[in-house]
């Protein structure tokens, strides 16, 4: 291992000629100060679980931490597209580093070329700086080259309205009505065909077959192609977007292709598999998609979701066919295959994604698992909890999306929460979707919904938590210049 330093940073690099390697670790000795309180990040979504906490030896913090006592806030990191798998940990002797640069679940076999581990970065904040102006300023340097949309961005999602159970008549039906409810002078909202129009599945949870990712199912639309229907959503003023899951299996797809972990899943690692991927994304690009989604791809390499992870993204005992690549090197040219099929015009939102390993690659991010449209406890915890604590990489790392809000009925989500939630979001100057029927919207929502996307077509600042070193759902918010406070 090779280590440089210049003023607040130090990069990282692994030569291992002949050797597996598995981790490194980097400690710093020094006394920690008591009474301070630390937010570290997640692995990729958060679930309800990020927030400022006392010392704790046993808790890990991907990527980068905050530490505060309520006046002065210190950030330690490291850069965003690491070649490593990086965690915190802080306890009353000193901060440790662990790089994992397994291959999957083995250790990698890097040859004769040697690794760009990671960048280590800190920033000393200023005495009397607010946390949150610390976070943003330290995140900001650990992303020196975001991706950003030009403009914002805002519409309509299908998935918590149908659940996947949607035809393309009622998806441009609905479409078309809250598209109508943007002001006619602003840039332009999105409709975003998500998860059940992929041939050869009915839900998401089905395996699509190597066809479902070229046409339709029957179920969805059997008639119109996934063209037509980009079409007909520009020719009512939207902008067309779709989802997809590119590393999913299907029938045909060849045993080389196969992650060695479970066959269900494409191992990114091969080059037919890259082509295959990018192939798929420059069709949807071609069908005339302005915004691809691409979902799912963390657990189909891991296995594991985020709050499964703790200090290891994987588990032991496999690894990707192509054994001198780290799993953080094969998940990041993933992401830049995506990237590169889609071109410099297409936005991309990248969920259940690394978000260290997809700034400067994605516009936009989903920072929390799912919320949704029938439990509203389940989007408290995770669409609020997930907003506050991510907030600072809005406008550094990419465009945060705190998820949809959400109704499959008219009673299904109490209408006092959602309206909260609506609200916050469209002021949060981050991306607002909803995913509502209009047969179940009544004419008070359908008034709330048009401001709110009149507040979410406008550029604003972004929403900040004001109590947020106290409360996980925090209540207080600074939006607009004002603070609101909210009842979850």
């Amino acid at each position: 291992m090779e280590t440089s330093a210049r003023r607040h940073e130090l990069a990282v690099v692994l030569a291992g000629p002949g050797a597996a390697v598995k981790r490194l670790r980097l400690h710093w000795k020094d006394a920690l100060p008591e009474g301070w309180k630390y937010l570290g990040d997640a692995w990729e979504r958060g679930y309800g679980d990020l927030g400022w906490r006392s010392l704790d030896g046993g808790r890990v913090m991907p990527w980068y931490f905050l530490a505060t006592d309520g006046k002065t806030t210190h950030g330690y990191g490291v850069k965003t597209g690491p070649g490593a798998l990086c965690h915190w940990t802080a306890e009353a002797t000193g901060v440790t580093l662990d790089a994992d640069v397994r291959c999957g679940g083995t250790g990698v076999r890097l040859g004769c070329r040697k690794l760009d581990v990671m960048t280590v970065v800190a920033r000393r904040g200023e005495p009397g700086e607010a946390p949150f102006t610390a976070a943003r300023e330290f995140c900001r340097m650990m992303c020196p080259k975001a991706r950003l949309p030009v403009g914002p961005v805002y519409g309509f999602n299908n998935w918590y309205c149908n659940y996947g159970r949607d035809t393309a008549g009622a998806f441009l039906d609905n479409a078309e009505y809250l598209a109508g409810l943007a002001p006619a002078d602003a840039i332009r909202p999105f409709a975003v065909v998500d998860a059940g129009w992929q041939g050869g599945a009915d839900t998401a949870k089905d395996a699509a077959v190597p066809a479902g990712w070229d046409r339709a199912n029957p179920a969805f639309s059997p008639g119109a192609s996934m063209a037509d229907i980009a079409r007909r959503i520009r020719d009512m003023k939207a902008r067309p977007g779709l989802w997809c899951r590119p590393l999913i299996a299907g029938l045909g797809h060849p045993p080389e292709w196969r992650l060695p972990r479970d066959h269900a899943y494409l191992d990114p690692s091969v080059p037919a598999v890259r082509v295959y991927v990018r192939d798929m994304i420059s069709r949807f690009k071609k069908w005339g998609y302005e915004l691809i989604k691409h979902d799912f791809s963390t657990w189909d390499i891991t296995g594991r979701w985020g709050f499964e992870m703790a200090g290891d993204m994987t588990g032991d005992g496999w690894a990707f066919a192509d054994r001198g690549l780290t799993t953080a090197e094969v998940i990041r040219d993933l992401y830049r295959d995506i990237r590169k099929a889609a071109g410099p015009d297409t936005l991309i939102i990248g969920c259940n994604t690394v978000g260290h390993l997809a700034a400067g690659l994605v516009e936009i991010q989903r920072i929390g698992d799912d919320t949704s449209g029938e439990d509203w406890s389940r989007t408290r915890k995770m669409g609020v909890n997930s907003l506050a604590f991510r907030a600072p990489q809005h406008g550094t790392f990419f465009a945060i999306d705190g998820d949809c809000v959400g109704q499959t009925a008219t009673d299904s989500v109490p209408w006092e929460k959602n309206r909260q939630w609506l609200d916050l979001l469209a002021r949060s100057g981050t991306p607002l979707f909803v995913s509502f029927k209009k047969d179940t919207v009544s004419p008070f929502q359908e008034e709330a919904l048009r401001a709110a996307f009149s507040a979410a077509s406008g550029e604003l600042a972004t929403g900040e938590p004001v109590d947020w070193l106290d409360n996980p759902t925090p209540t207080r918010w600074m939006l607009e210049g004002k603070e609101k406070t909210f009842d979850w």
